[in-house]
């Protein structure tokens, strides 16, 4: 059999194009993009699912992947996986964000362990939030959900030298704000418990001075930041669910754009 360089390298940029756009989303998306999931996992799910998607692409530009040009649409690829991808990666951001609100406000914020998924110390609090919310997103089928967008996303932004406009990376950045919006959804329930107690203890302590407000307010504020968790955790889905939904909204309005 012979093939033609022509043939050859349309071959490789059918695959190549959108192996990048792929697997850069896999690098930084929630769940499969965290430490904890081996590169080669991460690798081998990126070049499968770019075998599925390829057969459901229009042919890709006619264009030699190692000159200038080709290089760049690498680039717009790439930019285009990570941009997806980031805006999913801020719900995470947000929930945890609550949960640190939540543990400072209890009195836990000294308790830090590590985050085996990013690499870094958080509350125990925000670890907490941040297991209760991967188990949610999978159980919303959200993994599946980013995939469909992904398919979508070669249909609204082809591959070729433009990625993402301007107006769509603008709609990132103001999704962005999400992070303080989410966080103070998901922590205001407990926050505000915790807030009316540490006022109690203000009005004890100027009452009678004589008490130790740090001897018996630190564990009466722990005890009740449990209580208040407890009491919130039914809020945790509806409220999370709709930051997902407004994620995804946000990730077609990008792609739109």
């Amino acid at each position: 059999m012979n093939f033609t360089d022509q043939q050859l390298t349309q071959w490789i940029t059918g695959f190549l194009w959108p192996l990048f756009r792929v697997g850069a989303l896999i690098m930084v998306a929630p769940i499969l993009g965290v430490r904890v999931v081996p590169m080669r996992f991460r690798v081998g799910i990126a070049l499968a699912l770019t075998l599925v998607i390829v057969p459901l692409l229009p042919p890709g530009p006619q264009v030699d992947p190692v000159s200038a040009h080709g290089i760049l649409i690498s680039g717009a690829q790439i930019l285009t996986g990570l941009a997806m991808g980031f805006l999913m990666r801020l719900v995470f951001s947000a929930v945890e964000m609550g949960g640190n609100l939540i543990g400072q406000t209890m009195g836990l914020g000294f308790a830090q362990m590590m985050d085996p998924a990013n690499g870094v110390t958080v509350p125990v609090v925000s670890q907490f939030y941040i297991v209760l919310a991967t188990l949610t997103f999978l159980a919303l089928n959200g993994h599946l959900i980013l995939i469909e967008a992904l398919v979508d996303s070669f249909r609204a932004i082809p591959v070729a030298l433009e990625p993402i406009s301007g107006n769509g990376l603008w709609v990132m950045l103001e999704w962005s704000g999400w992070i303080f919006k989410g966080a103070l959804v998901i922590s205001l329930p407990a926050l505000a418990s915790l807030l009316l107690v540490n006022a109690a203890f203000g009005v004890m302590m100027r009452a009678a001075p004589q008490l130790n407000i740090f001897v018996i307010g630190f564990p009466i504020s722990l005890m009740l930041g449990f209580i208040f968790i407890l009491l919130s955790l039914p809020l945790f889905v509806p409220q999370f669910t709709s930051m997902t939904e407004s994620a995804f909204d946000a990730l077609h309005s990008m792609m739109a754009e």
